[in-house]
């Protein structure tokens, strides 16, 4: 790190900045590299919005159906995929799946990009809140137009630090299709937290029309407002988000709920770092 793959037009000198060299993050690694790119926000409330992704590597959850399993599903643990069945596919080698990137180099990566919207997704991000604190605080010391948005399982909570310098959190709680045991996706004080933040937007991975009533349950318990929720399909496919879609979206019109697809799978498919 830096990859000369992330690289466009020129960057700005951050080396002198109020940061020490040893301050690292655990980051994703997409064919051989550290996982930033330049894209479209392709899920919930920024749908669309050029965007740059800085994917963290690990996670507190380990959702049956994830699409980023190379952060979490490491080889020796137990937990099930949907990919399980599928011929050659294995559990990943840890060493082989995290880069451990400098603050100041990943600052660098994104600040080469000519986009200020800045995503910190994973894994679970918010496993990172110091580090990522650092990080955004040092782009902002270049340039005070940078927005940054979280997308989060919902069952940490912040640290006031890492509160003050986030912009929007896409809160995105787990639901009994991922997979995951109660006791792991479901934690009260996180979800209360952010059920009153006004940064905080709820986005639910729909699978089947029975997940609704554990939907409304969350909302209800938690008294988070119809227009702060999107719901959206899970799928990887076209035809998978195409079949769910349909009656995904009268539910929404029933509920006065938001619907988002998932952008990016329907212009690359199941690609990722794009």
């Amino acid at each position: 790190m830096p990859n000369s793959r992330y690289f466009c037009g020129k960057i700005p000198d951050l080396s002198q900045r109020s940061i020490s060299r040893s301050d690292v993050l655990q980051l994703a690694r997409l064919r051989g590299a550290p996982e930033i790119f330049h894209s479209i926000q392709g899920e919930g409330k920024s749908i669309g919005v050029p965007s740059v992704f800085v994917r963290t590597s690990l996670c507190n959850l380990h959702c049956i159906w994830c699409d980023t399993d190379y952060t979490w599903n490491w080889e020796g643990t137990r937990f099930p995929h949907v990919h399980d069945t599928q011929p050659g596919y294995r559990k990943f080698s840890k060493k082989d799946w995290i880069d451990q990137c400098s603050i100041l180099s990943v600052a660098q990566t994104v600040a080469s990009f000519h986009c200020r919207n800045v995503i910190l997704t994973g894994g679970e991000p918010m496993l990172q809140q110091s580090a990522l604190v650092k990080l955004m605080e040092l782009l902002r010391q270049s340039s005070q137009g940078y927005h940054f948005e979280v997308e989060t399982n919902g069952t940490l909570v912040p640290s006031p630090e890492f509160d003050a310098a986030i912009d929007q959190y896409n809160v995105s709680p787990k639901l009994d299709n991922s997979g995951n045991p109660l006791k792991l996706r479901h934690k009260p004080a996180a979800l209360r937290f952010f059920a009153t933040s006004p940064k905080a937007f709820f986005k639910f991975v729909v699978a089947a029309q029975s997940d609704l009533e554990e939907v409304l349950h969350l909302i209800h318990q938690n008294q988070i407002p119809a227009e702060n929720v999107w719901l959206m399909p899970e799928g990887s496919t076209a035809a998978v988000l195409s079949q769910r879609r349909k009656w995904l979206v009268e539910i929404c019109k029933r509920n006065n709920f938001r619907y988002t697809d998932r952008l990016h799978v329907q212009i690359w498919g199941a690609k990722k770092g794009v």
